[in-house]
């Protein structure tokens, strides 16, 4: 039983962080969407086009909300 936990221990102790490459990335996914869709690739007009449609709901929303009381 010991050297199941021990085992355990050092797996855990040993395993390899994630945030590391999660640190390499500094571009959000509204960016990186942003570039795609400037780019030349294949549909990279319907990502515009779901941009700026996120964009106008957002909007939308936020004038709704400056309608409440």
């Amino acid at each position: 039983m010991k050297r199941l936990v021990l085992a355990a221990l050092i797996t855990v102790g040993c395993s390899r962080s994630e945030t590391a490459a999660n640190d390499r990335d500094t571009m959000t996914q509204r960016q990186r969407d942003s570039v795609l869709a400037q780019s030349g690739l294949p549909g990279a007009k319907g990502v515009g086009k779901a941009l700026s449609a996120a964009d106008s709901v957002r909007a939308r929303n936020a004038q709704l909300d400056s309608l409440s009381p």
